[in-house]
């Protein structure tokens, strides 16, 4: 057996908690057509499930399959540019995704920095986001900000990637009527699949009043392990949305964390564990769902 497989063998899915045949995800062709971006955000009112580690994950990944990919930094805390390697403290504003929201002059490809990856780029953030929260629900039209701040980028990528905050505010508004679909990463705890019926009602209202063209791209079951605690939720999760959940699953390992110290995306740090192979799978399952060019 080679290495590669055996790697590919550790990868957990739904199918194998559930005792089903997995299903087959190709990879993906050459994109045909570049351009006019897609855009998903990563998505849970939840902290702590992997929002930032899918974010780049998945980013990196869609990258190694030739996809143009922007990260977008929406969180104030400024963890994706923290983890790839950007110290946010020393940013000025000028030369984060803040500037581009509140000032619609601004050259937002002046601020778009690249990463250790080919193909991904990333808009950084710092502290200063907070004080958006507050501005954009008192001017006029605020909640599409973060559309019109993307809207020059869409033709330079193939897909976007928005890290979000857990919060349903200002900022994950604007994220979330900025997209084409969300990705709502769920610990495999009872706790986050109650969380995520409050959240469904959420997203419900945002597609009904801010953008009907919103689609729920999919669960993704995150910092899974071999628990029968784990097993039981996962079982739930996929009898309660068998059509919603991604097949692939995030195991829980330190790999992820080691990436964070390293800079850069688990794809590069350690291209041949299980979480980078989890993460690639993940990509061409969603390139096959329609959910990624």
């Amino acid at each position: 057996m080679s290495a590669k497989s055996t790697i590919e063998a550790e990868v957990a899915t739904t199918s194998k908690v559930m005792a089903r045949k997995p299903k087959y995800w190709p990879k993906p062709g050459a994109v045909a057509d570049n351009g006019t971006a897609k855009v998903i955000s990563i998505f849970n009112q939840k902290g702590g499930v992997g929002k930032t580690t899918t974010t780049i994950s998945l980013g990196a990944a869609l990258a190694e399959f030739g996809r143009r990919v922007l990260l977008v930094d929406f969180d104030p805390q400024g963890g994706l540019s923290l983890a790839l390697g950007v110290p946010v403290h020393t940013l000025a504003k000028e030369e984060t995704v803040y500037q581009a929201l509140m000032d619609p002059s601004t050259n937002v490809e002046s601020i778009v920095l690249k990463s250790a990856v080919p193909n991904l780029d990333f808009l950084p953030t710092n502290r200063d986001l907070v004080s958006a929260e507050i501005t954009l629900g008192q001017e006029i039209g605020g909640q599409q900000y973060l559309k019109r701040t993307l809207e020059p980028l869409k033709s330079k990528y193939d897909v976007i990637l928005i890290d979000c905050q857990p919060t349903m505010g200002q900022l994950a508004m604007n994220a979330l009527i900025a997209s084409d679909e969300v990705i709502v990463p769920l610990q495999c705890e009872n706790l986050s699949l109650h969380g995520f019926i409050e959240l469904s009602i959420n997203l419900d209202k945002v597609r009904n009043f801010l953008n009907p063209n919103l689609k729920l791209a999919g669960i993704l079951a995150t910092m899974y392990e071999n628990k029968l605690h784990h097993k039981e939720v996962l079982t739930r999760i996929c009898e309660r949305y068998p059509d919603d959940i991604f097949e692939t699953v995030i195991a829980k390992t330190i790999k992820f964390p080691d990436s964070t110290n390293k800079g850069v995306p688990i794809t590069k740090a350690f291209a041949a564990s299980a979480g980078a192979e989890s993460y690639r799978r993940l990509a061409r399952e969603l390139i096959a769902r329609g959910g990624a060019k």
